[in-house]
């Protein structure tokens, strides 16, 4: 209520945007030099620079894939029910004819019962999603896992890797034996990744246990290939980690959870596959059917600089005052604040008059003083003006009785008369 709207005016002109940590923004001039293209052979060489994808720049919306991970999830449930005619059927067998039996015989030990609440497969596995939130999901998925920060506080060890995104040559698609994709993730900085997800490792709580999944570890690197030339067959014994295709992403995958930030190791083509597949804002996805990315909700988020500048402060009324209110009106005898205020010495009087009637105090003995001498001018007033029959009470019963002794002469002489 402090302001109300007039017509629509203009947006302040476009001005010095607040500067945020570098590490969760990319400038365009960031987008242009793009990631860093390492050789496979020699990851400690650099082989040349690639194009930021656009995809890589959408805003972070972890509401967005908490939904969508909550609800895909769900489609790996298996339905849970029983036969329509359980417990109607019978369990009786014929013994064949010549035994002199009409009916069958039933076997022994056969319940024959119903069940009282059967499960029912009538409702929905997972609810379905919008195909663009998904989409959105994803993209914020691989987005959040450029970002040193975000993989990071998931739990990834990334202190030795050179830097996010991490881009590999295609080389890397074309390694069939673990232990060469092993040696190539250590060369790339990710040994200590992948003894923090072998020390992971433990026993399942709970049932599973017993279920063929007794083991649980950690999730470490996923690598993202265009080309399954044997990459997948080399990264599929290692602990944590996990391959997948560009074509084919999937936010299982990319944040397992909900959580996203996951390590993604890239190769050349994948990359560059990744770029074409999502495009940009103005050119939209040309792999992907009536889809564009997701865009920031605002583009300058200075709200306050936006609020106070003179284009939208102009054309505001100005702020409204509210009414005055007087306040409740407080009884001076009942509330002590409002007698404080009228006599500033009701409170000394209060406690000289508390002091007063305490037992030994010396305000005490002055009010005893006080009451014995009022007491003797009482005595000696009434012993000096009040004596004889010259006090007041006295004369006035005498005038009374005065008068009562003619009344009654009276009275005596008007019943004499009466007499005669």
């Amino acid at each position: 209520q402090g302001f109300a709207l007039q017509p629509r005016a203009r947006l302040p002109k476009p001005g010095p945007k607040p500067t945020p940590h570098p590490l969760f923004t990319r400038s365009d001039g960031d987008r242009e030099a793009g990631g860093v293209l390492y050789n496979c052979e020699e990851p400690n060489e650099k082989s040349g620079t690639l194009a930021m994808p656009w995809v890589l720049t959408s805003p972070l919306r972890p509401d967005l894939v908490r939904v969508i991970h909550s609800n895909m999830s769900k489609n790996t449930r298996q339905a849970v029910s029983v036969g329509a005619k359980v417990g109607y059927e019978t369990a009786a067998e014929s013994w064949g004819t010549g035994r002199a039996v009409r009916a069958g015989r039933l076997r022994e030990h056969v319940p024959r019962r119903r069940h009282v609440q059967p499960h029912e497969d009538l409702a929905p596995l997972a609810p379905p999603c919008e195909c663009d939130a998904e989409e959105d999901a994803v993209a914020t998925a691989l987005a959040a896992s450029s970002l040193p920060p975000l993989v990071m506080a998931r739990g990834h060890r990334i202190g030795q890797v050179s830097e996010l995104p991490l881009v590999v040559t295609d080389g890397l698609e074309s390694i069939t034996k673990t232990k060469q994709a092993v040696e190539v993730l250590k060369k790339l900085g990710c040994s200590e990744e992948l003894q923090r997800i072998i020390d992971s490792k433990k026993i399942r709580a709970g049932k599973g246990k017993a279920r063929n999944r007794r083991y649980v570890m950690r999730k470490g690197p996923l690598v993202v290939y265009n080309e399954d030339n044997g990459i997948v067959r080399a990264c599929r014994n290692i602990p944590g980690v996990e391959t997948a295709n560009v074509t084919r992403l999937n936010l299982l995958r990319l944040a397992p959870g909900g959580h996203f930030g996951r390590f993604v190791i890239w190769t050349e083509g994948a990359f560059k596959k990744l770029g074409e597949m999502y495009g940009s804002y103005k050119s939209g996805a040309p792999m992907k059917k009536n889809y564009t990315l997701l865009r920031a909700q605002m583009e300058n988020a200075d709200v306050a600089r936006i609020i106070n500048s003179t284009e939208v402060q102009s054309v505001l009324r100005p702020k409204l005052e509210p009414p005055k209110k007087s306040g409740i009106k407080a009884n001076p005898l009942k509330n002590k604040a409002a007698m404080e205020r009228l006599n500033p010495y009701a409170p000394e009087k209060t406690a000289a008059l508390k002091k007063a009637q305490e037992k030994g105090t010396p305000e005490q003995k002055e009010v005893e003083n006080k009451r014995k001498a009022r007491i003797a001018a009482s005595k000696e007033y009434n012993k000096k003006h009040k004596r004889g029959d010259a006090t007041f009470y006295k004369t006035l019963m005498k005038a009374f009785e005065t008068a009562k002794a003619k009344a009654d002469k009276k009275d005596d002489k008007a019943e004499e008369e009466e007499g005669e």
